[in-house]
């Protein structure tokens, strides 16, 4: 009578033995590390996925309102003499004295940005090979009170626009940019590759919102004691937008950067998909290789 089978060392897929211990983990910290932080990204891009397209239904929802002289009844009917969120044209004129460029003389604004940024080259010793970097050496914004008109020259209803600097971002266009490259002598040249360093040169840059530009602010509207009439950041919750445009550019926009997201959630939430898939498919064919070895060793029971 022949002795029973000594045991057998389990041989994984392709005939490789796996290693000691890895048979007893259903999932190894790797793809435990990838799944979750799969599923987290997965989760922050959906949720500004989320914002992004709740914003873009405010604004599709919100009031489109152009500068008029009918504005005033308008508001002095909604409740608290308060539109929460509109969407009001309007043609940009200076409250007192307007902002002038200064490299053009005769352009009027009344938002003003100054940039001077540096560019140079540094070398990067794992890549092997020089990157460009950029570093801001001023930035100068002004900014002068103005207002909303219509660009009906009979019209005489004129809207403030309150705390501009707190929109989404700038209605600037860049009026001026130059870009100035500096000369290096032999010793120049010299120390930069020793340093590791080079420098590129100095952008300036001047961006200005014009006076008579078309301009779409997205906020609150109210109707003040005096008989004023205030676009402001909106009380009650909400992003305030200034924009060259109508407001049909902003949920452009908006659409554009929540898609991006979306992608995004969809591509981790795939991701993590795909670990845990193999995650359940190795578990399912370990579970299939220990039950065979199971059962051989009665077959050689039973064959004695």
């Amino acid at each position: 009578m022949k002795g029973r089978a000594g045991c057998r060392t389990p041989v994984g897929p392709g005939g490789v033995s796996p290693q000691p211990g890895t048979m007893d983990k259903p999932i190894t910290p790797g793809e435990l590390l990838c799944l979750g932080s799969s599923l987290a990204f997965s989760g922050l891009f959906y949720y500004l996925y989320r914002r992004k397209a709740r914003v873009v239904t405010r604004i599709q929802e919100a009031p489109k309102l152009q500068v008029d002289d009918n504005l005033p009844i308008l508001v002095s009917a909604a409740a608290g003499r308060c539109l929460p969120y509109v969407a009001l044209e309007g043609i940009v004129l200076p409250a007192k004295a307007a902002l002038t460029s200064h490299y053009h003389e005769g352009l009027q604004g009344v938002i003003q940005k100054l940039l001077l940024k540096e560019h140079r080259l540094v070398w990067n010793s794992l890549a092997r090979s020089w990157s460009e970097s950029e570093r801001v050496l001023s930035e100068q914004i002004y900014t002068v009170p103005f207002l909303l008109a219509s660009p009906a020259p009979e019209a005489v209803t004129q809207v403030s626009v309150d705390s501009p600097l707190q929109a989404v971002c700038l209605p600037l266009e860049m009026v001026y940019e130059r870009f100035q490259q500096p000369t290096h002598g032999f010793r120049d040249l010299l120390g930069q590759y020793l340093i590791g360093e080079k420098p590129k040169g100095i952008l300036e840059t001047e961006e200005m919102l014009r006076v008579g530009a078309g301009l779409t602010g997205i906020g609150e509207l109210s109707l003040q004691p005096d008989g004023s009439l205030h676009l402001q950041p909106p009380a009650q919750g909400g992003e305030f937008f200034l924009c060259l445009g109508d407001w049909q550019t902003v949920v452009s926009e908006l659409e554009s950067a929540s898609g991006l997201w979306k992608g995004a959630a969809l591509l981790c939430a795939a991701a993590g998909l795909a670990v845990l898939l193999h995650v359940l498919c190795r578990a399912y064919r370990r579970s299939r290789a220990k039950q065979q070895q199971d059962k051989e060793p009665d077959g050689e029971e039973a064959g004695d």
